[in-house]
């Protein structure tokens, strides 16, 4: 990756790239000893290779369309949405690290359109959005 390329662009290559099955391409972006944490599941991925292949053997049907990209220096926050057949359409919110224009973590939050039911106590507060 050229070095003047923004963490910004790092993570915006990361979503496509990941759209695209192009998982050589995303193996570039991340550093050998890349960790990503992803608490919804109390899963850590160690390892770049071990990303990419989780990342790859996930069963297909699904589509990445970004959201939004804030970077502030080396740490970027990324939205994505990303529908699945059958599934229903997932979104995660990633706080990513990008020094030297590879991906050396991240901490993603991975959830579902009303996956978790609204508790009744707050109903009278709160407006119920619709899932478009």
């Amino acid at each position: 990756m050229d070095d003047m390329t923004s963490p910004a662009d790092v993570i915006e290559a990361l979503w496509t790239r990941m759209q695209a099955r192009d998982w050589g391409g995303v193996r570039a972006l991340l550093a050998d000893d890349l960790v990503v944490e992803w608490f919804a599941s109390l899963e850590r991925i160690v390892g770049a290779d071990d990303f990419v292949a989780v990342n790859a053997e996930y069963p297909e049907g699904w589509s990445i369309r970004i959201l939004s990209v804030v970077a502030d220096g080396e740490h970027v926050v990324s939205e994505v949405e990303v529908p699945q057949e059958g599934v229903g359409v997932f979104r995660a919110a990633s706080f990513w690290t990008v020094r030297d224009g590879r991906i050396v973590e991240g901490r993603e939050y991975w959830t579902t359109r009303g996956g978790d039911p609204a508790p009744g106590w707050r109903r009278h507060l709160v407006e119920v959005m619709s899932v478009e």
